[in-house]
Order: structure tokens, then C-alpha cells, then sequence
């Protein structure tokens, strides 16, 4: 009964869904331009005649490149992200006992940098009117000559009063575009610099956060926080200047940091050197089990990092030269090709190392060396090849794995291998991209010769700066927690907190 009465209807049904398509396809061409008409109209009747004497406001005149500006947003995001990325891959590596220890002293790094650099951090390591200056003059074709500088300040940025206007004519105005990476001649990047002073916050955050894994299970967290503000202040900013800032002594020399090889990496491995050799050791190192309670967690966050690290060196293309020019161009796609492409070499040789060298293959292996490979890439990824990157990410893994059984044979307590793979990592990074380099023509051992200053200079300041401030805080406040509380586990003694529940 059903189907007969559909089986009627339907020539009806597509009789008139045929006769309502034909109405509107007819009728539709008259209705849009009797709409565009009445627009038109309205239009010439309500706006105003353009005034030309008066200048649009700059963020009309399409002097924000959006398509950079996105990147670099995305790119801060992904640097953030690597932060719980972090916490997981040292999280799985220590005992049950001390993880939730673990990923506080990672995570505490957000707030207290944040502050840190939104206070002062920011000004000291990137204002261009700097605090410490030498050297003035004119260069070699007449132009003039910045001072070298040491250390920045410029009281606009502290607490970002600088960015504090919301009209676009203003020195204040929190949309005024940052210049690109030239002393002179520099170039708008059509990239606000408050978001390039937030893209570099990401790295301040993670970069005291990566030493906390040389002294893994036995820190006192009151002592860390005290530990962050100090180094990020003394250590982390001067630096920074020196590297990063278009005046800074060593940028001016011409060494080569694409994404913080030198800043980053080679600072965390001296500075986590330096603790290691001042603090005590673990109980029971290097006869106790001190077995990683969960691989899974330590993989799971080396993949974190690694999407991480995609922003992490692609978008530090905002410091690429007016030549070079938009940010998200081709330097950028070039910093995440090689990027990929390093990280995979280095798990692959890492692996292959620790198959020969041990008889298995391990899943901590292939973690360390995909690590390994990301952090030997970041100096070099905007100035290198993709043939120049499998290279360097092949000899990362190997090396990286030679620079872990260090520990073993010199007997110092590093917990997690911040040493061997970001100490070591990141000074063969900022070493090779003397010598692999295409961008800019200035490869050869000249500039390996450069570059190994610039690892020096920052990280014989690092580790004698940092053991300064860890022999003050372990004689006062003290660093380490005592032989009871680390016995019973860091998560209750310093947080009242246990990881698992099982019952």
C-alpha cells in the first residue's frame, strides 16, 4: 500500500523540484544585479568622500604580513606545547616515587619566567638601546657602526609598557611591526614584535627547564624556583643578547644560531654540568636500580617535542635578514625540512649505535635519539641543506649516544643526560653549521673557527655563572632535599602528592 502510494507520487514530486530549480535559475541573475545595485547606491549615499590628505592607519595599509604573523602563532603555540611534551619525557624516565616532582619543576618554569620576562627579561635580552655598549664606529663601506654590545635595557620594555597603546601613531602601540635581523639596513617583517617578545618567552620558559633532568630525584623544588629567576636574569638573558640581539657582540661577529644551539642547548648542558659537579648524587649512584618507571610516557613526549620543535626552528625565521624576507618563506620551510629530516637520521643512527654497542635495540634509544637529532638540527636548521642535515642529524645520534657513556666511565650523576645530549648536541650543532652552511656564504674554517668561540663564550660563562649560583643557594637554603625525604620519595616529602592510586 505504502510503496504503490510513493510510486504515484513521485512523478509529481519531480515535477515541481524542476519547476522551482527553473524559476530561480531564471530569475537569478536579476536579483543580483537589483542587489548590487541597491548596494552601490547605499554605499554612495552613506560614505563619505575619501579624504586623501588623511594616511589610513598602518594596520590598513597592510603593513602586517598576515600570513607570517599566522606562522609565528602558531609556531609560539607549538614551542609552548613542547613544555608538557618535556615534562612527559623526563616524567617517564625517573622512579614512580619522584614523578610528579618532575613535571612540577618542568612546569613552574611557565609562571616564573613568564614573570621574569615580561619584568625585565624581554629588555635585557633584546633592547636594541643596549645597557653595555663598546666599539662604535663606521664599517668598511662608510655606513655607520652600532655599538657591540653586552647587555641590553630600554625602560619602555619593562612589564611590556611599550606595547601598552592602542593608537596605531604611537611609540606604544602594541601592533608596531619588528624589524628583521640586519645591524643595519634592518626591514620591517610585517610581524608585530609583541608576538616575536612572546615567541622568544617560549624559550626562555623551556630552556632552564631542560637542566632540571641533570639533577632528576633529588632537587628541592623551593630551591629550583630560586634557581629559574636567578639564571634566567644572570645567565639565559645576557646571553641571549649576545647571540640573538642585532647589536650583540657575538651576532655582530658574525656567529650563527639559527634557533638555540648556542642560547639554548649548550647553556642547559653547561649549566646542568656545572650542578651536577656541586650537588650531591643520587643514593645508591651508581649501584642502585634507578629504572625509568614508565618508557611509554618518555616516548610519548619525545613525539610531543618533536611536533614542538617544528615551531621551535621554523619560526625563528622571524630573525632571518631583509634578503631573506617574509618570515614564513622559504628559510622557514627550509628550518622544518631540515628539521624532520635530522630528527629521523639521528633516531635511526642512535639506534643503530646503542643495537651494536649493547646487542638490543631500546625504546629509552630511540626516545634520547630522536632528541639528540632535533637538538643538533636547531643551530643549523635555516642554514643548512637537506643533504647537509641527514648528515649532521647521522653524526648527531652517534656522537650524542658516545657523549651519554661519558657518565659511566667519568662517574658524575647526570640523571636524565642532559650533558650528553643537549650539552654535547647542541656544541656539535653550533660547530657543523660552520661547515655545512648555504645561508649565508660564509661557510669554511673560518667560520667553524667562529662558531666554536661562540660555544665557548657561552658556555664557559654558563657553567662558571651557574656554579656560582648553585653553591650559593646549596650553602644557604640548601638544593637537595635530605637522604630521607629523597628515600621516601620526592612527590609526598615535597608535595604531598602520590602519581598512582591503586587502591
Amino acid at each position: 500500500m505504502t510503496g504503490s502510494f510513493w510510486t504515484r507520487l513521485r512523478p509529481a514530486v519531480w515535477a515541481l523540484v524542476t519547476g522551482i530549480s527553473f524559476l530561480l535559475s531564471s530569475s537569478a541573475p536579476s536579483l543580483a544585479q537589483d542587489s548590487a545595485g541597491t548596494d552601490a547606491a547605499v554605499v554612495e549615499a552613506v560614505a563619505p568622500a575619501a579624504d586623501e590628505s588623511i594616511a589610513p592607519a598602518p594596520h590598513l595599509e597592510g603593513t602586517i604580513d598576515t600570513g607570517s604573523t599566522t606562522w609565528l602563532l602558531v609556531s609560539a603555540a607549538l614551542v609552548c606545547f613542547m613544555m608538557p611534551g618535556l615534562a612527559l619525557f623526563y616524567g617517564g624516565m625517573v622512579r614512580a616515587k619522584n614523578v610528579l616532582n618532575m613535571f612540577m619543576c618542568v612546569m613552574v618554569c611557565v609562571p616564573i619566567v613568564t614573570i621574569q620576562w615580561i619584568a625585565c627579561g624581554y629588555s635585557l635580552a633584546f633592547a636594541v638601546p643596549s645597557a653595555i655598549t663598546m666599539d662604535a664606529g663606521r664599517n668598511d663601506d662608510g655606513s655607520n657602526k652600532p655599538p657591540l654590545s653586552y647587555l641590553g635595557w630600554d625602560p619602555s620594555l619593562v612589564f611590556f609598557k611599550g606595547f601598552s597603546e592602542a593608537d596605531p601613531g604611537s611609540s606604544s602601540y602594541y601592533g608596531k611591526i619588528v624589524t628583521s635581523g640586519d645591524t643595519t639596513g634592518a626591514a620591517p617583517t610585517g610581524v608585530p614584535e609583541l608576538l616575536f617578545a612572546m615567541f622568544q618567552m617560549m624559550f626562555a620558559i623551556i630552556t632552564p627547564a631542560l637542566i632540571v633532568g641533570a639533577i632528576a630525584e633529588r632537587v628541592k623544588f623551593s630551591a629550583w624556583c630560586l634557581f629559574v629567576v636567578l639564571w634566567a636574569t644572570l645567565v639565559y638573558d645576557p646571553v641571549a643578547h649576545w647571540v640573538w640581539n642585532v647589536n650583540g657582540w657575538l651576532f655582530q661577529k658574525g656567529v650563527l644560531d639559527f634557533a638555540g644551539g648556542t642560547v639554548v642547548h649548550v647553556l642547559a648542558g653547561t649549566s646542568a654540568l656545572a650542578l651536577i659537579l656541586i650537588l650531591p648524587k643520587r643514593l645508591g649512584y651508581p649501584k642502585g636500580p634507578f629504572l625509568p618507571h614508565s618508557i611509554g610516557w618518555t616516548l610519548i613526549g619525545a613525539g610531543c617535542l618533536m611536533v614542538g620543535w617544528f615551531g621551535f626552528n621554523s619560526g625563528s625565521a622571524i630573525a632571518v635578514g631583509k634578503d631573506f624576507l617574509p618570515v614564513s618563506g622559504a628559510v622557514a620551510v627550509m628550518a622544518f625540512a631540515t628539521t624532520a629530516i635530522a630528527g629521523g637520521a639521528a633516531t635511526g643512527s642512535w639506534m643503530v649505535a646503542e643495537w651494536l654497542h649493547a646487542g638490543k635495540p631500546t625504546a629509552i634509544g630511540v626516545a634520547s635519539g630522536m632528541v639528540a637529532g632535533l637538538v643538533v638540527i636547531t643551530p643549523c636548521a635555516g642554514h643548512v641543506s637537506p643533504g647537509g642535515a641527514l648528515v649532521i642529524g647521522l653524526l648527531g645520534g652517534v656522537v650524542c649516544f658516545l657523549g651519554v657513556q661519558l657518565k659511566q666511565v667519568l662517574k658524575y650523576d647526570d640523571s636524565l643526560d642532559v650533558v650528553g645530549v643537549h650539552g654535547v648536541g647542541g656544541a656539535l650543532g653550533a660547530i657543523l653549521v660552520g661547515y655545512f652552511v648555504i645561508r649565508p656564504d660564509v661557510s669554511g674554517m673560518a667560520q667553524v673557527m667562529l662558531q666554536f668561540t661562540g660555544v665557548a663564550a657561552a658556555g664557559i660563562y654558563g657553567f662558571v655563572v651557574t656554579m656560582v649560583l648553585g653553591l650559593i643557594i646549596h650553602k644557604t637554603i640548601g638544593f637537595t632535599v635530605s637522604e630521607h625525604a629523597e628515600e621516601e620519595g620526592l612527590d609526598v616529602t615535597e608535595h604531598g602528592e602520590t602519581a598512582y592510586r591503586l587502591s
